[in-house]
């Protein structure tokens, strides 16, 4: 079996609303869990802080989509504008990162959610950034839209939330991460959940190919190859 046939049957598990550990955020969360059509949610903080996540997790459900900066605006003005209901539920993802044509889609969404929103045909809206609406560095009209409704600054976790989500995700991959494994990643690794996470999977797959168990020594190990690799 070719490494890469063994790194494609463990795939990460998708984004949910469940398997987000929320620590601080569970604010947050709770108000993702009751947002209903005509509510609009916007969430700001750090990098690592779970944005994507949770904007991801909310767009997997039906009649949902879920935009970033790296695609094209014109999908997003389409929904602004078109006769057609919108979907249930749009999500958008790290607002900061949009050029002036994405900043106009998003502010004809905004406007779009708004007048339907006490119609059959309203729709939920969440945005992500990564600043408090007043300081993002968006054009003036958008800037004041992402206050509209419930506005939420997600935290990051502490060191025993980080570890309780790292077991999360290990456990949905079948496997049981050591604490001796857990402490060390947490005292000589990133914070950011997103490493820590790709770091998970990272080890997974890397026990899969050396068919060998999680330990403190093949964590080092796959540490140690990655920065040869990088350097090389």
């Amino acid at each position: 079996m070719t490494e890469q046939l063994i790194l494609d049957i463990s795939p990460a598990p998708p984004a949910s609303l469940d398997n987000f550990v929320a620590g601080a955020n569970q604010a947050a969360l709770q108000a993702l869990r009751q947002c209903a059509p005509g509510r609009a949610v916007y969430l700001w903080g750090p990098p690592g802080a779970g944005r994507t996540h949770l904007l991801r997790a909310m767009a997997s459900r039906d009649d949902s989509r879920y935009f970033s900066a790296d695609e094209p605006p014109q999908p997003i003005l389409r929904i602004a504008t078109d006769d057609r209901p919108p979907p249930g539920l749009v999500a958008v993802d790290d607002i900061e990162r949009f050029d002036q044509a994405g900043q106009a889609a998003v502010f004809a969404l905004y406007n779009r959610w708004r007048e339907s929103a006490t119609r059959t045909d309203a729709f939920t809206l969440v945005v992500s950034g990564d600043r408090a609406p007043k300081a993002m560095s968006v054009r003036e009209d958008l800037r004041t839209r992402l206050g509209w409704d419930l506005v939420f600054r997600l935290e990051h976790l502490s060191d025993a939330h980080r570890a309780e989500a790292m077991q999360q995700r290990a456990q949905a991959r079948g496997l049981q991460l050591q604490a001796e494994v857990i402490a060390w990643i947490l005292t000589h690794y990133a914070r950011d959940m997103n490493r820590l996470s790709a770091l998970v999977d990272a080890l997974d797959n890397y026990s899969l190919v050396k068919k060998r168990p999680i330990t403190l020594p093949l964590l080092k190990e796959l540490l140690a190859n990655s920065r040869t690799q990088s350097s090389s």
